[in-house]
């Protein structure tokens, strides 16, 4: 964070210390050079007797007793080959999105756990944003593991200096580049960028590369340095490292020169050969991109003939960089030291222009919590003044007080305190009255709204009865029992007649007498129910039963239309009757059909929740020769089982509510899941025909063939033998009222659920 208009640029190298204080210019597009310095070390820090750790801090106490940096900004860099730097296209994406798929691309690209580095990212100048959507856009994302960090910051920490920003060399190289040799980006034709131009730092040990065209930037680290000119001449000299550095820098004073540059001829092609295959590689990346020119820095640049030698290698113009045209100040610029050393001050210079907020390129690597502390630290002298204010502010208010508590006497206040204890105990006795008031209100209320939701309800058993009733098959008899018995006399006295004349045909005649007593009904012999807090404990063992009655009545019902439909053809039935009559199948068996009921929209398979199980056991008699193939089971499925699937129709009276006197479906009152629990073999039944039979059941019925008393009072064999069905259904009752929209059923016990 930038404390004045004064920044320094602060480059510890291997060689040694390079300083730079700049400030803004008048001219917006000028820095000033305000101070500088250059601390070289004793011998290099990669010499195998040096300690780089006591060289650097004598090389920053120095540079803190020739200069005062209080109040000035600090800007510190660290080599390209300590941190990451990686230049990422993005797709078409929306500028809000870049964030989150920055910190995706960070994951992937950088090879350790983010919580193990500092990293930063900036989004580079170019590309297209359009409606909130970037397409072409580029990202530089740099980072630095976090030891690395601490080790770079560790010499300015032992010297109390404060650092505000800490950039990689080649970030600060590019900002040089771009503010010092190219146009603005803003300037930039992004369809006809200039030509690129390559600039090569050279360290002791390596070379920082960095080609861009205001645009797009491209960074590598060659492994090839001062150090391996020095190296060269140390082998092919046969000298000692301090007399081959000393001779490389004086190459052209040698005794020999030409020796000194054939000696370093190999390292030269080296340089050149890397170089050139850096180069290939951007150019092979980027097929658009042209290389303009190629720009030399640092020391080591120095040496003699390498600009030419690159020149003619490359193919390109090479120079080294001897000249900053955004730098002014002639105090400085003019200082032999200066002159002397310009090549080395590249790196600090792009630092000045980071910390004066003119650099393309603002990434900082420097870790947050080391700035949050500074800014506690910085912030304590007034955090100490406000407590102390605040000491202060309490100590007088407590004066206050206690000089007011020291002039109170209880006696003069005993009746005002006797008078609030009554006031206290008659409010709280009042409080008590209101909560136990309104708690008995509320009660009511609960009552009276209880009583309100099941004012309805009262007529739900009568009206599953009625429901009941009405789906049962009855044919009311016409004729009173005299005329019954009376009819029944005259035939078996034409059936007699008609024995004796001709006994052969009796048995033929028995089946047409015309007896008026009609057995298409269903006889109810109990019914009983039973409530359960989950139906699906009584649905799981019957619901095979539940999908064969269901299965077997849907097809029944189509099998009655179809047979309805052929009692009564149409012309085109007529034509196609012969081939239904051949494919014709009975509908026995149908108890071991499989079937999976259709699933209409909203309607459960399985019954839920809490509710009433209803159990009807009864029998009928629609099951002579004449009634197949309905008889039995099928009569039952086809009656009862349709009426109570809603099949037949809105059959079911509303006794009470907004619908009452309207006509429903059995569901509609909560009649769902019918099934056939138990189903008996059909067996024979004697109905007698006297009028006083004995053991009948009051109706001259017996469960079997017996003779019963005739009409003059003897024993006689007259009646009826019948055919008998015995079954069991159970089915779903939850109770609710058409047309009431919200309904709590009752369990039984009084309690809602």
């Amino acid at each position: 964070m930038a404390r004045s208009r004064n920044v320094w640029g602060i480059d510890i190298g291997k060689c040694g210390l390079k300083a730079l204080r700049c400030s803004r210019s008048s001219d917006s597009e000028k820095l000033v050079a305000d101070a500088f310095d250059y601390i070289e070390y004793p011998m290099l820090l990669t010499q195998p007797e040096a300690d780089p750790g006591e060289l650097v801090r004598d090389a920053v106490e120095e540079f803190l007793s020739r200069n005062d940096i209080v109040g000035d900004t600090i800007a510190v860099s660290v080599p390209g080959q300590a941190g990451l730097s990686k230049f990422i296209k993005l797709p078409p994406v929306e500028a809000s999105k870049i964030p989150d798929i920055v910190t995706y691309e960070a994951r992937q690209q950088i090879p350790f756990p983010l919580e193990q580095v500092i990293w930063s990212w900036q989004r580079l100048e170019g590309g297209i944003e359009e409606s909130g959507f970037v397409i072409d856009a580029e990202i530089a994302l740099f980072a630095m593991k976090r030891d690395q960090v601490a080790k770079a910051i560790e010499p300015f920490k032992d010297a109390d200096i404060e650092i505000d920003i800490l950039q990689l060399s080649p970030v600060s190289l590019a900002n040089v580049v771009m503010f010092d040799q190219l146009p603005k980006p803003s300037e930039v034709d992004p369809d006809a960028p200039p030509p690129s131009i390559v600039l090569a730092s050279m360290g002791v040990d390596s070379t920082d590369l960095v080609i861009t065209n205001g645009l797009k930037i491209w960074q590598r680290t060659m492994p090839i340095g001062g150090s391996n000119f020095t190296r060269a001449l140390v082998q092919g000299m046969r000298m000692t490292f301090p007399k081959a550095e000393n001779l490389k820098r004086n190459a052209a004073r040698a005794d020999d020169p030409k020796k000194v540059f054939q000696t370093l001829r190999p390292v030269f092609n080296e340089f050149a050969s890397e170089l050139q295959r850096s180069l290939n590689y951007f150019t092979g990346q980027d097929r658009t991109a042209k290389i303009g020119q190629v720009l030399l820095v640092g020391n080591a640049a120095k040496l003699r003939g390498l600009s030419d030698f690159l020149a003619k290698q490359l193919q390109l113009e090479v120079h080294r960089l001897l000249e900053f045209k955004g730098l002014e100040g002639d105090l400085v610029l003019q200082t032999p030291a200066f002159r002397e050393n310009q090549l080395a001050f590249a790196t600090v210079y792009g630092l000045a222009l980071q910390g004066l907020g003119v650099a393309g390129i603002r990434t900082n690597l420097l870790p947050s919590d080391v700035t949050r502390d500074r800014l506690i630290h910085a912030k304590k002298p007034w955090a100490v003044a406000a407590m102390l204010g605040l000491l202060v502010a309490a100590l007088i208010n407590f004066l206050g007080i206690y000089v007011a508590w020291s002039s109170f006497s209880e006696s003069l206040f005993a009746n005002a305190f006797t008078q609030i204890d009554s006031v206290v105990a008659k409010s709280s006795q009042i409080q008590s009255s209101l909560e136990q008031a309104q708690s008995e209100r509320l009660g009511i209320l609960e009552t009276q709204q209880r009583f309100i939701r099941i004012k309805d309800r009262r007529f739900q058993t009568l009206e599953l009865i009625r429901a009941i009733e009405a789906m049962t098959p009855r044919n009311e008899p016409e004729k009173t029992d005299e005329v019954l018995r009376d009819e029944m006399k005259e035939a078996e006295a034409a059936l007699a007649a008609e024995e004796a004349r001709a006994a052969p045909t009796t048995a033929a005649l028995k089946p047409t007498i015309p007896i008026s007593i009609n057995y298409d009904e269903l006889h109810i012999d109990s019914l009983d129910c039973q409530f359960f807090e989950d139906l699906s404990t009584w649905f799981e063992p019957i619901e095979e039963d539940w999908r064969s009655t269901i299965a077997a009545a849907k097809f029944e019902s189509d099998n009655e239309e179809e047979q309805a439909s052929m009692a009564n053809p149409s012309d085109e039935d007529e034509a196609e009757q012969p081939n239904s009559e051949a494919g014709g199948e009975s509908n026995e068996g149908m108890d071991d059909v499989e079937y999976e009921p259709e699933e209409e929209e909203n309607e459960p398979q399985s019954p839920t929740g809490k509710g009433w199980v209803i159990q009807i056991v009864g029998h009928h008699f629609h099951n002579e020769d004449y009634h197949a193939p309905f008889e039995g089971r099928t009569y039952l499925r086809t009656t009862f089982i349709e009426s109570l699937l809603g099949e037949r129709g809105e059959i079911v009276t509303v006794a009470a509510g907004p619908m009452a006197g309207e006509k429903v479906l059995p569901k509609d009152i909560g009649i769902v899941f019918p099934a056939i629990i138990e189903s008996n073999p059909i067996e024979d039944y004697w109905v007698s025909t006297a009028v006083d039979s004995v053991g009948d059941d009051g109706m001259g019925m017996g469960p079997s063939r017996r003779p019963s008393r005739g009409l003059d009072g003897g024993l006689a064999e007259d009646g009826l033998n019948l055919r008998k069905y015995r079954f069991v259904i159970q089915f779903v009752w939850k109770p609710k009222s058409p047309g009431v929209v919200e309904l709590v059923p009752d369990d039984g016990n009084g309690n809602d659920y």
